[in-house]
């Protein structure tokens, strides 16, 4: 009996069996730790549905949606402290270049065709994803952003060797002032964050809650943990969350108090999760940023820079993106009044700022739909 091209929708929800989408985050090279559906189960507790396109009962393409509704409108939005979900596809089959492109546009239009019509659309894809072409044929927009990935961790040495001069220096002057822990408490790690951004005249934008849960989560699934830095008198001098799985590490959170930044240990403490992770996964990805200072601190530990898609699509009604739009020009013109904030420290001096800017517009989008940055730069 001939095989069936018909690619057929089917939608998975929280609750149901999701073992089988969990083997096709495996096998899809798009697939990441943000997929699975116990990351999908901690940080969505209100639900969360997934679009499948099925070729001869198996699964050929899928994307997790998250639905958001605020003033009486729907949007699907990534949610906080999730880098990635966007497209997953199944690892090609033809060896010719134009049959598995011919592929891929079918499966994608397909996909595509399945999402439904909300008032905003707000994903980014994995930087595998290099084909955007069937969102673009439908009113989608994109925007490129960076990541950078250490993208072999199999030669310690080499990934050391890697690190620019700065990181060098930062590293000799940490390992003489801090020691490298594993053991800080949830609670104590979320306090810590909200102290440091305090600091900056920042508010943390995640609750405990949602922490302790992913944080829970990734260490029933043996895929995430805390790293600290302390002095010898005790002095908690920088931590970060880094999740992992056997394609990749996560650097998810990372906090720096900046009265003790020229200890340089954020710097330390990379490198020792980095040799701490290379038994259990390939790659160390940065998950990007759009700001300078951050850019160049990712560069500087000698990762690879990897585009990555952000796809939107904007169905607000006229009148509810003229009062964003107000809403946008008025915070600006509160910005103005501000006081200036000083001057940050050079790389050298362990660059603090909040974490990669991948914000939804306010005039594109509803406030609450927008991701914040969760990190602070080593």
């Amino acid at each position: 009996m001939a095989k069936s091209s018909a690619l057929e929708p089917q939608v998975l929800r929280r609750g149901e069996p999701l073992d089988e989408w969990d083997r096709f985050v495996d096998e899809s090279p798009q697939g990441s730790l943000f997929c699975r559906s116990w990351w999908l189960e901690a940080v969505c507790p209100n639900g969360f549905e997934i679009l499948t396109l099925r070729r001869n009962n198996r699964i050929v393409a899928g994307m997790p949606i998250v639905r958001y509704r605020k003033y009486g409108l729907e949007a699907i939005h990534m949610p906080k402290l999730t880098q990635t979900l966007g497209v997953l596809l199944a690892p090609p089959e033809a060896e010719r270049y134009e049959a598995r492109l011919t592929n891929e546009m079918g499966v994608l239009k397909a996909l595509v065709k399945a999402i439904p019509r909300v008032a905003h659309f707000n994903a980014f894809c994995h930087y595998t994803v290099t084909n955007w072409l069937p969102f673009y044929w439908a009113g989608y927009k994109q925007t490129t952003r960076y990541t950078y990935v250490i993208e072999d961790l199999g030669n310690l040495e080499a990934v050391f060797a890697n690190f620019s001069h700065e990181k060098r220096k930062n590293l000799k002057k940490a390992e003489k002032l801090v020691t490298v822990r594993t053991d800080l408490p949830t609670r104590d790690f979320y306090d810590f964050h909200a102290m440091t951004l305090r600091k900056q005249g920042e508010v943390i934008w995640y609750d405990l809650a949602l922490f302790q849960r992913l944080h829970d989560a990734a260490t029933q699934h043996d895929a995430g943990r805390i790293w600290h830095a302390v002095d010898a008198e005790g002095n908690l001098h920088a931590a970060h969350f880094v999740l992992f799985d056997r394609k990749s590490a996560y650097y998810l959170i990372s906090a720096i108090d900046p009265d003790r930044r020229r200890s340089c240990a954020a710097t330390l403490l990379l490198k020792q999760t980095i040799a701490d992770l290379e038994p259990h996964t390939k790659a160390f990805d940065f998950e990007g940023s759009m700001i300078e200072g951050v850019e160049l601190s990712a560069r500087q530990f000698g990762a690879v820079q990897k585009p990555y898609f952000h796809l939107s699509q904007n169905n607000l009604p006229l009148w509810v993106r003229a009062g964003l739009a107000l809403k946008a020009e008025f915070a600006g013109w509160l910005r103005k009044l501000r006081p200036k904030k000083p001057a940050r420290p050079s790389a050298e001096e362990d660059v603090t700022g909040p974490k990669t800017a991948m914000k939804v517009e306010a005039a594109e989008a509803p406030d609450r739909f927008s991701a914040q940055e969760n990190r602070e730069t080593p």
